[in-house]
């Protein structure tokens, strides 16, 4: 394992053009970025992606940008958005990807605080959407429309993608020019938190901060050269930033775009990843997956890896509490995992994957040993997009289960005096972009960053997390109760796609259970209910008393304060558009107390 000091030796210097260009001359006919799954994907090599960012950066320049200047991008997952992206840097332009989930007042909050002066839009979707709030940004010299057949006629502010790619003819000595100016501690980019608990704030990036992230989790779980992986989540979200754009020109991997949710699984099977992070609803769903094709095994086979699960669950609880693995058990677990469980995970396309990490949200422990039980063992990492994502990271030779890792070399962590924790470290990303373009640092005067998270450090080093500093409910007897606990519990429950704990200020502890679309018909049907949709699931008797069984479940292991007095059955499902959750699936907890406010009330009557 690396070392803090080999670490930081070997992102120094380092910017992200800088790569690129190494990358394009070193491995200049391998793949790097593949569009599409399926025979209608297109891949460009490291070569053809550099000379298509030096041909969008010639552009952008003659459009008037200049360093320090921000701009906006709203495109779906696809090469240019990449392309713009790289290319903006290559300026020493700001790029921040926008969620395509925001309303028009949120896309005019941003557009305004960011006082970007150029806004690439993909096509009429877009348009449309942002159409409402042009004509009151005063910065915004000019829209790039990538298909232009959608841009309205007669705005003199619209200009094609392709017009501004093909404005300048080739100058290779300005481009290197362009990279060679670039510097580790350059604003590199600009995310917009989700805004779980307020108002989003823009969070500044430097090339250091994406870098030191990138290589201290090469280093940490390794994967092979060049690895694959696939890019399915938001380019807003800070964790696709990291893993589907600068990681692979940290590490020359190939990355495929997975276009549309629906195509998940399609791209696993195709792409066979050797690296994958996903919210906990992502492994959720692959381990109900597994569990859906074990159930299908005859009874010869259902022994054999019975007994592999066995074998593996046994080791994998071992490393969590830091024993050594008995020698009589690594043998026969290496044998059974190549003849029974890699044909089980090849069906899913996760044969190959080496590093598996879950963020963001807290991951049913029942969950991580189910799959660790089929060789697939996820480990927890924790951050925020202030600290460039994982803070954090659990590996295989080091975790515990419930817990998140320990912090990565260089980086610290420690407990307030309020058990808030405090992060210090490489990652610790520049300060918070304000109205005026100043960027505002948001550590104390040792360099610690507050993170909202409420947790402990234990002699391991190993970092728990118990809850958000803002969110802990105090009930009205004064108790304070950390509401991810509870809802972590109930979430275990396959009919459960999202449970939300209520009882701040209120006498006692109740919850919202939000059916799983994917989920809880499938369950229906293995529990002879056919023919009714969620709406008529969320009524359903049996699966009402299926839910009154987790939720006691749930409360058997918690305190008397903790437990659930009474919960309700949602239909949902609930999602970033209905309101409820952020573009990565954490819940609004102040939006679902406005949205559900009788519904709520009447658990308290």
């Amino acid at each position: 394992m690396a070392t803090a000091e080999q670490l930081y030796e070997s992102v120094e210097g380092l910017t992200i053009p800088a790569l690129l260009r190494r990358n394009a001359q070193r491995f200049a006919e391998r793949p790097a970025l593949t569009t599409g799954i399926g025979p209608d994907a297109g891949t460009l090599s490291w070569s053809q992606l550099r000379a298509e960012v030096a041909a969008l950066t010639r552009g952008l320049t003659a459009l008037g940008l200049k360093r320090g200047d921000r701009m906006l991008v709203a495109m779906s997952k696809r090469a240019e958005h990449w392309v713009t992206d790289l290319a903006a840097i290559h300026v020493g332009v700001l790029p921040c990807s926008t969620y395509d989930t925001l309303s028009t007042e949120q896309i005019g909050a941003v557009a305004r605080h960011s006082a970007a002066t150029i806004l690439v839009l993909e096509g009429k979707e877009q348009l449309e959407r942002w159409q409402p709030i042009l004509q009151d940004q005063p910065n915004l010299r000019a829209v790039v429309v990538l298909d232009w057949d959608a841009a309205p006629p007669h705005d003199p502010r619209l200009v094609s993608y392709a017009a501004v790619r093909g404005a300048v003819p080739p100058d290779d000595a300005a481009f290197e020019a362009l990279t060679d100016a670039v510097t580790p501690d350059q604003p590199l980019a600009l995310v917009y938190t989700s805004g779980t608990t307020g108002a989003p704030k823009g969070v500044v990036l430097s090339h250091r901060n994406v870098i030191h992230e990138s290589l201290m989790q090469d280093q940490l779980v390794p994967v092979p050269e060049h690895p694959r992986s696939v890019a399915y989540l938001p380019l807003a979200h800070i964790a696709e930033r990291v893993l589907g754009i600068y990681m692979p020109i940290c590490n020359a991997g190939h990355v495929t775009i997975c276009p549309e949710p629906d195509q998940f699984l399609s791209a696993l099977l195709t792409v066979r990843p050797q690296g994958l992070f996903g919210v906990p609803r992502v492994w959720e769903k692959l381990a109900a997956g597994l569990k859906a094709r074990l159930a299908t095994l005859d009874e010869q086979q259902s022994e054999a890896v019975a007994q592999a699960q066995k074998i593996a669950l046994e080791v994998y609880r071992l490393r969590s509490e830091g024993k050594d693995i008995p020698i009589g058990l690594v043998e026969p677990l290496e044998q059974l995992d190549e003849q029974v469980m890699r044909p089980l995970r090849k069906a899913v396309g996760l044969e190959d994957c080496r590093r598996a990490f879950s963020g963001a949200a807290p991951i049913p422990a029942a969950v991580l040993e189910f799959l660790a039980s089929v060789g697939l063992p996820v480990y927890e990492v924790w951050g925020l997009s202030e600290t460039t994502g994982a803070a954090t990271v659990s590996t295989p030779e080091v975790f515990s289960l419930g817990s998140v890792g320990r912090a990565g070399p260089g980086i610290e962590v420690r407990e307030a005096g309020d058990g808030e924790l405090l992060v210090r470290g490489p990652v610790v990303f520049l300060g918070y972009l304000q109205a005026d373009g100043r960027i505002e640092s948001a550590t104390d005067a040792e360099g610690w960053l507050p993170t909202g998270d409420v947790g402990t450090v234990d002699s391991r080093g190993l970092v728990t997390i118990t809850d958000r500093k803002k969110e802990i409910i105090i009930t009205d007897a004064g108790k304070n109760i950390a509401p991810t606990r509870i809802e972590t519990l109930l979430r275990a429950h396959p009919l459960v796609a999202q449970a939300v704990a209520i009882g701040d200020r209120r006498r006692y502890v109740t919850a919202l259970l939000v059916l799983d679309e994917d989920m809880a018909p499938a369950w229906a049907r293995a529990n002879g209910i056919d023919g009714c949709d969620l709406e008529a699931l969320s009524r359903h008797p049996v699966v009402l008393s299926a839910l009154d069984e987790a939720v006691a479940e749930a409360n058997a292991v918690l305190s008397r304060a903790e437990q659930v007095k009474k919960h309700l059955v949602l239909a949902g499902p609930w999602t970033a558009e209905s309101g409820e959750l952020t573009p990565k699936l954490s819940l609004r907890r102040r939006a679902i107390d406005e949205l559900h406010a009788a519904t709520i009330k009447s658990m308290y009557t």
